[in-house]
């Protein structure tokens, strides 16, 4: 079944160095408090993780202006916490096959994953072809077109910025079942 969604890579950037300089326990520590913070703003935000990749994730969202709010709000909080490491991210919208029941299989998924990949430090990439309604607080700044391995043609990407509103301004309380990613 091919089913819409926004899909979110998160990459802890410097995760390797970091481990190398300090070690397996310290690395550990803060990968700890970086699940901690992703589990916490997916679920304000109504998204869901899909799996844990290492010192990153995959997120699936239903719903696009969440995608977006989740990475940014995740950005912001765990630039103290996570510190000296950052979060890149890349994020990408489009029909995915939904592959025995709990995977997602397609180009949205692998652009998705390509564009945290080509991210530096604190960059979310996103296309500007997927780009539909930004949550208030959010602005884009051109990136450029860029080669990703395995898309023919450069791609048009757009660096997302800004601080999304808090989670409860921005939903009606009353709407939250319909945002769930199970439906």
């Amino acid at each position: 079944m091919r089913v819409p969604r926004t899909f979110v890579f998160v990459d802890l950037s410097g995760f390797t160095n970091y481990t190398a300089a300090f070690g397996d326990d310290a690395a550990g520590r803060i990968l700890s408090a970086f699940r901690t913070i992703v589990r916490s703003v997916a679920s304000e935000r109504g998204v869901r993780i899909a799996k844990w990749l290492g010192d990153g994730c995959m997120i699936v969202s239903v719903n696009q202006r969440d995608a977006i709010a989740f990475v940014l709000e995740l950005e912001q909080r765990a630039a103290d916490i996570c510190n000296p490491l950052t979060v890149r991210a890349g994020l990408a919208t489009g029909h995915a096959l939904l592959f025995e029941g709990d995977d997602y299989i397609g180009s949205a998924v692998n652009m998705a994953a390509r564009l945290c990949d080509h991210a530096k430090n604190v960059e979310v990439l996103m296309p500007a072809m997927h780009l539909e309604r930004l949550p208030d607080g959010v602005t884009t700044l051109p990136f450029g077109e860029i080669e990703l391995r395995g898309f023919p043609g450069p791609i048009n990407v757009v660096e997302l910025n800004g601080v999304p509103r808090p989670a409860e301004v921005e939903a009606d309380a009353a709407d939250l079942w319909t945002r769930t990613p199970f439906i």
